[in-house]
């Protein structure tokens, strides 16, 4: 079995930053790429940042400047630095990890359970 399991969201003021972690654990070969998404309340899923699994970055236009996606193979754990944080970001962030549980598996699609960032102004 697969777990994702973010950490690191909170309330911060306007301007201010914040480190999410994505760490995951159980029975995995590889990770290839992860992807941290957002929703906020009302309106739709959106696309935060990618990190592929040959550490290749691709970042959303509203996040472009101000967050940093990193990951560190040995701890299975990706992150993502939040800077110049504004109310718009305001949101639960979620990732997803394509990885494979073997060598011979594909790759399947994980989830984590979101975690609840809240921008103060």
């Amino acid at each position: 079995q697969v777990q994702l399991v973010e950490s690191g969201g909170g309330l911060v003021q306007a301007g201010g930053s914040l480190r999410l972690s994505c760490a995951a654990s159980g029975s995995i070969f590889s990770i290839n790429a992860v992807t941290w998404y957002r929703q906020a309340q009302g309106k739709q899923r959106e696309l935060v940042a990618t990190i592929t699994g040959d550490g290749g970055t691709y970042y959303g236009d509203s996040v472009k400047g101000r967050f940093t996606i990193s990951r560190d193979n040995a701890k299975n754990t990706v992150y993502l630095q939040m800077n110049s944080l504004k109310p718009e970001d305001t949101a639960v962030y979620s990732c997803n990890a394509q990885l494979r549980t073997t060598a011979s598996s594909g790759r399947g699609d994980y989830w984590g359970q979101g975690t609840q960032v809240t921008v103060s102004s």
